[in-house]
């Protein structure tokens, strides 16, 4: 039994978090499709980074890239949207099966404009004409600047996946972004079924976040009753945080608003769960996807998440249970014994978030441009 399939039957969308030029050079991609049933990819600066640094598939085209005198940011960029149109056409029957439900190719722009909402818009806008792929789906942060941006580009039509989610605030944030661009789309007569995007909501961050903030709490705890529900609370912080959101997303597409765009023909914005990877040894190396399928709903996994599911996942629609023991354990952080202020938590996590995506983005710079000047020497 392909439990990756069994998951698609239920209503939610693997998609893979991972892209490089060997899978698709390979034939691996296009194997992924059809043996693991995957139905999109995201990436980011992080994935593109192992990607393209010490790898010399990329050599010839980088080479190409000196001779016509590009820079280097030109050339990452010549590298990067290449392999997304070829991600785009492999993925291209899934676009047209599912009538744009999934298919999609999700690229990040530069994580160090993420604070800027004119030079987002403007990039994305960019991206998304120079990538020239209608399954293409550009990422922006979640941030305070990155929403207007959001709304923006979904009112020029084009396909966003909102990306470093955290709070439920911040995803109802994003899917009312979500509808305010597609208003302004259907008011300049637009298409809105041509409009696709998901809010990409982090699990595992938040967990190893509370955890730490718990053991710390747990060292030289002798009281039973308190030491009890701080371990309560390990581990299951970020599944909590997503039932609930979920149950917004449930609120938000039966209001009035809604309801005007899905008579358009207006596809929801799918909440996507991201940071997938379990990062704790002692918790499920799926607990992320066990916990969290239901209808109308994707998951990016990578690649040993989705073998490991692929192997052991026990799917059961199981976005909908224990949701009142899940609004109780929010509750409960702000316990005395227990005093986890999630507001900093979420705040804290986002700015982590957007540095993990510029940190690796500038090292994939700095070592390009060590490759060009090497390459260029030669």
């Amino acid at each position: 039994m392909n439990h990756l399939l069994e998951i698609e039957e239920l209503g939610q969308s693997i998609w893979m978090d991972n892209l490089t030029r060997n899978l698709i050079e390979s034939g691996e991609l296009k194997e992924m499709i059809e043996s693991r049933g995957v139905r999109g990819i995201t990436s980011n600066p992080a994935i593109f980074e192992k990607a393209i640094a010490g790898n010399a598939i990329y050599d010839a085209d980088i080479e190409a890239g000196i001779r016509a005198k590009k820079s280097v940011l030109e050339i990452y960029e010549s590298l990067v949207f290449e392999d997304i149109r070829h991600a785009c056409d492999i993925f291209g029957p899934v676009y047209q099966q599912s009538k744009g439900l999934d298919g999609y190719i999700s690229i990040e722009v530069p994580p160090t404009i993420a604070n800027d909402t004119e030079s987002t818009i403007s990039e994305a806008l960019r991206y998304y004409q120079a990538i020239g792929k209608e399954n293409v789906m550009i990422k922006i942060p979640g941030t305070a600047e990155g929403l207007p941006a959001v709304e923006r580009v979904i009112g020029e039509g084009i396909n966003v996946n909102v990306t470093l989610l955290f709070s439920v605030e911040s995803y109802v944030n994003s899917a009312w972004a979500y509808i305010r661009g597609l208003e302004a789309f259907a008011a300049k007569g637009g298409d809105v079924s041509k409009v696709s995007s998901v809010a990409s909501f982090f699990l595992s961050r938040i967990d190893s976040n509370i955890d730490g903030q718990i053991d710390e709490k747990l060292k030289g705890v002798t009281d039973i009753s308190m030491k009890a529900k701080l371990e309560a609370v390990k581990g299951k912080v970020a599944i909590a945080n997503a039932k609930i959101a979920y149950q917004k997303y449930k609120e938000i597409i039966a209001s009035d608003r809604w309801q005007a765009l899905a008579a358009k023909g207006a596809k929801v914005q799918r909440l996507l769960w991201a940071s997938t990877g379990t990062k704790n040894p002692a918790y499920s190396d799926v607990m992320y996807v066990d916990e969290l399928v239901g209808p109308e709903t994707v998951n990016t996994l990578p690649p040993n998440t989705i073998e490991a599911c692929f192997d052991h996942c026990d799917v059961a629609p199981r976005i909908e249970t224990n949701v009142q023991e899940a609004y109780n354990l929010i509750a409960n952080l702000k316990d005395p014994d227990i005093e986890i202020d999630l507001d900093k938590v979420m705040a804290d996590l986002l700015l982590d978030g957007i540095d993990k995506f510029v940190q690796p983005f500038q090292s994939l710079m700095n070592s390009l441009e060590e490759k060009v000047q090497r390459l260029a020497a030669v």
